[in-house]
């Protein structure tokens, strides 16, 4: 117990040398200071983020102290970094900083302005990267769609509509979506009361006596139309 607690009193001694400098007294200047020097950045969870951009926007914190260093040092620097979401960051003594990276998801690719981009669950905007393969994704269509796809999206998903379905969205200015689905089938929903409509289209695609229609149309309230 001893011990320990002399070791305490070691790394206090150490952290008041190593940042107490009154006018005209120094011990240990910043250029000088060895003690808890950052030496090593380990990076980890990166699928889609590139781990070198993480480490050359961090370059300024080596060589800084350790025990010093703040959580806004690292946070501040790795801003707009396409598809990362938020860092997880701990200290391993006596140089090394841990970073966990959590990611944003890609769930579908937008058509804007006859560019491509992906759209992630963060609803950000990211250039579409030829280094990345997502053939599997929908697209999206529509002028405006980047600003309403993820509550579309989201209402999809909470009432179970089974996403991996889904082709294409297409989105009108009134405010409201068409699917296009794997199999080429069309569902045409309103603009109004979409949870109710997207359980009733759940139930019409279940259903046997819908299997041969290739258009499900949902807009008029209280009617299905079919082709």
């Amino acid at each position: 117990m001893k011990k320990f607690y002399r070791i305490i009193l070691l790394l206090i001694v150490l952290v008041f040398l190593s940042t107490y400098s009154p006018s005209g007294l120094n011990f240990f200047p910043e250029k000088n200071n060895i003690f808890f020097e950052i030496k090593k950045i380990k990076i980890l969870g990166t699928d889609l983020v590139d781990k070198n951009i993480i480490l050359e926007k961090l370059s300024g914190i080596y060589n800084k102290n350790i025990l010093t260093i703040k959580r806004t040092d690292i946070e501040t620097p790795l801003r707009n970094i396409d598809f990362l979401n938020k860092i997880e960051v701990k200290k391993k003594y006596p140089n090394t900083i841990i970073i966990k990276i959590y990611e944003t998801k890609p769930i579908a690719i937008l058509f804007k302005n006859k560019d491509k981009y992906f759209i992630d669950n963060s609803s950000n905007l990211i250039s579409l990267n030829k280094n990345f393969n997502f053939d599997d994704l929908p697209m999206i269509f529509g002028d405006g769609a980047e600003h309403e796809f993820l509550h579309f999206y989201n209402q999809l998903k909470n009432n179970n509509f089974p996403i991996e379905k889904i082709k294409s969205y297409y989105y009108h200015k009134i405010g409201r979506w068409d699917l296009e689905l794997l199999d080429n089938k069309i569902i045409k929903f309103p603009h109004k009361k979409i949870s109710k409509n997207i359980k009733k289209s759940i139930e019409l695609l279940n259903r046997k006596d819908f299997v041969n229609y290739n258009t499900i149309d949902l807009r008029i309230h209280g009617k299905i139309v079919v082709e």
